[in-house]
């Protein structure tokens, strides 16, 4: 998942995508406890897309308050 994918994106299908990012986080801990887990590195890539996801949705946020008061 990319940066221009994310920007395409509305504020609510950024929320569901983060929603989304933390079940599967959530899930890949539980699996790596459980010793099902082979790809460990797959940790970084959803970490990694969970904080670009909270920066595009911040810059939004920001970008439309800051709209909103000119």
């Amino acid at each position: 998942m990319n940066a221009a994918e994310l920007r395409d994106k509305t504020p609510d299908q950024l929320r569901q995508t983060l929603i989304d990012l933390k079940k599967e986080q959530f899930n890949m801990r539980f699996r790596a406890a459980t010793g099902e887990m082979e790809n460990t590195s797959q940790f970084r890539n959803v970490r990694r897309d969970v904080a670009r996801v909270k920066t595009i949705l911040t810059e939004k946020v920001q970008a439309a308050a800051s709209g909103d008061a000119e």
